[in-house]
């Protein structure tokens, strides 16, 4: 295993060079993005170590707060940063995710909807002047028609 971070830098670019075709005029800017973010990670890890007992400290990066990201006109995707109306299956598939491993990786309530609360509030609006559930009830009491009762029902 490499023990500095240029040796660990370069095992990465290596690897991706074997994974992918990478230009020659990218080849120097890979090798420097790997570095300086391998740089961040270990001075991350060395502040984290050092605070290693204070109390409330986690030495996971810290999660995104997603209230923040739905608004009254829009929600961002936490993946792509996205801005949309609804978050919806397409889109979370196009991160290979459905809206319960959303909800599951950001810690997202199952009761949070995930658009934005204008589209909320204009659904239970909907919702609520159509009443769909008295319908359901009014055709279930119904007694339904079949063909065989209605040639029952004409007189010949």
């Amino acid at each position: 295993m490499p023990e500095t971070l240029i040796d660990m830098a370069k095992a990465l670019v290596m690897a991706q060079i074997e994974a992918r075709y990478v230009t020659p005029d990218n080849l120097r800017t890979e090798l420097h993005s790997t570095y300086d973010t391998l740089r961040q990670l270990q001075a991350m890890e060395n502040e984290n170590s050092g605070d290693a007992g204070a109390a409330g400290e986690r030495s996971s990066p810290e999660m995104p707060d997603w209230k923040k990201t739905i608004s009254k006109y829009a929600i961002i995707c936490l993946e792509c940063g996205d801005s949309l109306k609804q978050l919806s299956r397409r889109h979370l598939q196009r991160h290979g995710l459905d809206s319960k491993a959303y909800r599951r990786k950001y810690g997202i309530p199952r009761e949070q909807p995930l658009s934005a609360r204008v589209a909320t509030a204009r659904r239970r609006q909907l919702a609520k002047s159509i009443r769909p559930w008295e319908k359901a009830h009014t055709a279930k009491s119904a007694p339904k028609r079949t063909r065989s009762s209605q040639a029952k029902q004409t007189p010949s």
